[in-house]
């Protein structure tokens, strides 16, 4: 396996990674898809010897202060063999000299939220609470912001 940036994406490789772990936000549209990869701070893929795609982790970053793990993807043909484990250990480095290294998943009460609590647990990752910090979002669809538009 080796671990490189990428900068040019297939959208039927980026579409069928996304597609085998359900992220329908995502595959409802692989031209977006694309585009919000390219305009990440950092894209890291993991691929085989023979160039197949394994994973992808990508960063939203001012490469200073804080960096915001976006996505951590691995087709789940590959979960338990350590390709997760290699990107997020990778952005570990990359981003050690900024002061908030973040990242947002599933709540605990959910399966798979509850082994990508463990996962990240096991890398050291702490939650916002154990952190003394709290997170917050906009809910998904308000009818007041879609009027807002520039």
């Amino acid at each position: 396996m080796f671990i490189a940036k990428e900068e040019a994406f297939d959208p039927q490789e980026m579409l069928d990674l996304y597609d085998s772990v359900g992220w329908e936000g995502y595959t409802s549209d692989v031209d977006r898809l694309c585009r919000g990869l390219l305009n990440s701070h950092l894209v890291l893929t993991a691929r085989d010897g023979s160039g197949t795609l394994l994973g992808l982790a990508r960063t939203i970053s001012d490469d200073e202060h804080i960096c915001y793990v976006q996505d951590v993807v691995v087709n789940p043909k590959h979960h338990r063999k350590g390709v997760g484990r290699a990107l997020v250990e990778h952005l570990m480095r990359r981003y050690s000299h900024c002061r908030f290294f973040l990242l947002s998943t599933d709540h605990a009460s959910s399966p798979e939220g509850k082994r990508n609590h463990a996962f990240y647990r096991s890398l050291g990752f702490l939650s916002y609470e154990e952190k003394e910090m709290a997170g917050f979002g906009l809910p998904r669809n308000r009818p007041d912001l879609r009027d807002m538009a520039p």
